[in-house]
């Protein structure tokens, strides 16, 4: 018995990449339980109202895993049946990376990696100038952290402190096959953030953390390093491999439904 949760996100996920021919199922897999946390449990936003000035923001700094993102925003009511239908369909708007122009609930639009977290720390810090009380979440990659501008971020939104950031990053081990980024959380330490480690698909771990962190306009900024696996629920497609953008055929779509009942 598949004792994994949100199954029925993972089958979305792969659904929709299977159908428009284009995604990262790998990548959107690692990430999705953290993801559905947020927006079910941690985040204050309102579908009906995406640009509600009171909201949470959350960025996406690892866009090529937008298709977890969209599954989440479709579930919690920012997306439609039609515009999930339409992922990176001619004429939709959901393409393989957020654009925040015309996706509802996405703040930034990501893609190239180390961009989306730097857009953060200054997000972060102008609704600090402004006395704003709005937390700000970034979603991260491991392999993301070896890009220079991360670092830099990191340590602007610590000299800054802010307290009302929270850094997430996906360790799936993507990183560890080219540029080895371990100890990871000493790292995020060292750059002057409270920092923390959950297993980032078990939501009694991921509850556990997000509800022991405290946020304030002046403090410091705090990291979660979420051990993942990619691909993770369904076992052909887990590790690092062809799947990493690997579409699903017919055969092979019905083989990860049957392996998420």
């Amino acid at each position: 018995m598949n004792t994994l949760p949100n199954k029925d996100l993972r089958k979305k996920i792969a659904e929709m990449v299977h159908r428009a021919g284009e995604g990262h199922i790998p990548s959107s897999y690692s990430i999705v339980d953290v993801v559905n946390h947020l927006y079910t449990r941690v985040l204050k936003c309102d579908p009906t109202k995406p640009d509600w000035d009171e909201r949470d923001y959350f960025i996406l700094s690892k866009g090529h895993g937008c298709a977890g993102l969209y599954a989440v925003l479709h579930k919690v009511g920012f997306l439609s049946d039609e515009e999930i239908a339409s992922y990176s369909q001619p004429g939709g708007k959901l393409g393989g990376h957020p654009d925040r122009t015309c996706v509802p609930g996405a703040e930034a639009s990501t893609g190239s990696l180390g961009h989306g977290f730097p857009m953060a720390v200054g997000l972060a810090l102008g609704l600090r100038i402004q006395n704003r009380q709005n937390r700000i979440f970034a979603l991260l990659g491991d392999g993301e952290c070896n890009e220079g501008t991360i670092w830099e971020g990191a340590l602007v939104a610590a000299k800054q402190q802010l307290g009302n950031l929270v850094a997430i990053v996906d360790l799936n081990g993507s990183a560890a096959q080219i540029l080895p980024v371990d100890p990871l959380a000493d790292k995020w330490r060292a750059f002057g953030w409270e920092t923390f480690e959950m297993d980032g698909h078990d939501e009694k771990a991921i509850s556990e953390v997000f509800s022991s962190l405290s946020y304030s306009l002046i403090g410091k900024p705090k990291a979660i390093i979420a051990r993942t696996v990619k691909g993770k629920g369904v076992s052909f497609v887990e590790g690092h491999g062809i799947w990493h953008h690997r579409i699903p055929n017919t055969e092979e779509l019905a083989a990860i439904f049957k392996e998420l009942e």
